[in-house]
């Protein structure tokens, strides 16, 4: 049994890390409320781009006439993975990596090439320590950090890699919050865009307009493309986001409690070994009393 200064330092020890995992539980509580409620509020604009694509969409030519739709022979996928800049949050990073990692085994089996765009020094490190080449990490800003105008940059970079031919799809590895307990590794296409129907296919949808447009549909489609594109991009990343501060705060409170757990049982330790010692300091003022008498 160790002896009581050791277990003294012991149960100061824990009490101090179960200070520090309490604090991180708390900052990622209020980080998580900010997002969540950012993420929230977002939503309604990305309906509303979505409801402007597809109400232009059935005025549209058909998919040959607007690229971003135009699908072609893959032969080359790009995927942009999104997780965290820093550890201590539970099982968030292993989740989405390993769902990265079933996708590429996939698409080798399928005999595609892969090319990487990652938001996230998790995700950079991962791939980089299994000699994996990354065509960009977006470093500036962190993702705690990111803005709409940080989500337009990551937006250009992998329209212009579709455009330009570099590859021939592009997909997102991501997080989906869904509650406080549940975060959705996902694995969904970007490029070209199948949720949503052009030319004919549209107008079946029976979309009207009540407005005049200028120059032409075509044209406005086309423009208004990239910036729903954008909102997907920054969706993408707040939920990731999200899904992260919630899965440390679960991570810090589960800490915090095994630390409380553990020093109950030191301090249990620690009394009956204190206990111990005056039991034998008293056997023997006990003994040496007997004695001289």
């Amino acid at each position: 049994m160790a002896n009581l200064k050791e277990l003294r330092g012991r149960i100061k020890s824990v009490a101090s890390i179960a200070q520090i995992t309490r604090a991180m539980e708390m900052v990622a509580s209020m980080k998580l409320r900010k997002v969540q409620a950012k993420a929230q509020s977002f939503h309604p604009y990305v309906d509303e781009i979505r409801h402007m694509i597809e109400a232009l969409a059935g005025k549209v030519g058909s998919e040959g006439e607007v690229p971003l739709f135009q699908a072609r022979e893959v032969n080359t996928v790009g995927l942009l993975v999104i997780t965290s800049d820093r550890g201590l949050c539970g099982s968030y990073n292993s989740y989405v990596l390993a769902l990265l990692r079933r996708t590429i085994d996939e698409l080798k089996a399928q005999g595609k090439q892969i090319k990487f765009w990652v938001y996230g020094r998790k995700g950079y490190a991962w791939l980089q320590r299994r000699g994996f080449a990354v065509e960009r990490f977006f470093v500036e800003p962190p993702l705690d950090k990111a803005d709409f105008g940080a989500a337009k940059l990551v937006g250009q970079a992998m329209v212009e890699a579709f455009t330009g031919g570099t590859v021939d799809q592009v997909r997102l590895v991501y997080t989906r919050f869904q509650s406080m307990i549940k975060f959705v590794p996902t694995d969904a296409q970007f490029l070209p865009i199948q949720s949503i129907a052009v030319g004919e296919k549209a107008k079946a949808d029976n979309y009207e307009l009540d407005f005049l447009m200028e120059p032409d549909a075509t044209t406005i489609f086309n423009r208004l493309l990239p910036r729903y594109l954008e909102t997907v991009v920054f969706d993408a990343m707040l939920q990731s986001l999200t899904s992260e501060h919630a899965s440390r705060r679960m991570a810090m409170k589960g800490a915090t409690d095994a630390a409380v757990r553990m020093n109950k049982g030191l301090k249990k330790v620690y009394n009956r070994a204190r206990q111990e010692n005056i039991t034998k300091e008293l056997l023997d003022i006990v003994g040496g009393a007997s004695a001289v008498s």
